[in-house]
């Protein structure tokens, strides 16, 4: 059974920085892409980052470009989602998810407020 849990959130202020985590079981990891998500109240759910199975090639949304940077440890089946310089509008509830793939996880809230 695929399963994704995420930790790492919390309350911050603004510019102020946070490291998610997320465990990935059920599967076999390091031959998946990996994406990180995101969802806002009454927003739907956001692409926030993508890795390579390898780890070499990432990409990001135009919104968290140079603040945000995924990564992941094929050898501990977890990626990160290491977010410096921290936005209001970053707030919202993370996720992780294989690509391809249909399953989510719990999720993570980030809540970025002075």
């Amino acid at each position: 059974q695929v399963q994704f849990v995420e930790s790492g959130g919390g309350l911050v202020q603004p510019g102020e920085s946070l490291r998610l985590s997320c465990v990935a079981s059920g599967f076999t990891f390091n031959i998946y892409k990996m994406s990180w998500y995101r969802q806002a109240p009454g927003k739907e759910r956001e692409l926030v980052a993508h890795i390579s199975r390898n780890g070499e090639t990432t990409t990001y949304a135009d919104s968290v470009k140079g603040r945000f940077t995924i990564s992941r440890d094929n050898a501990k089946n977890t990626v990160y989602l290491q977010m410096n310089s921290l936005k209001p509008e970053d707030t919202a509830v993370y996720y992780c998810k294989k690509t391809p793939g249909a399953s989510w996880g719990q999720g993570t809230q980030v809540t970025v407020s002075s």
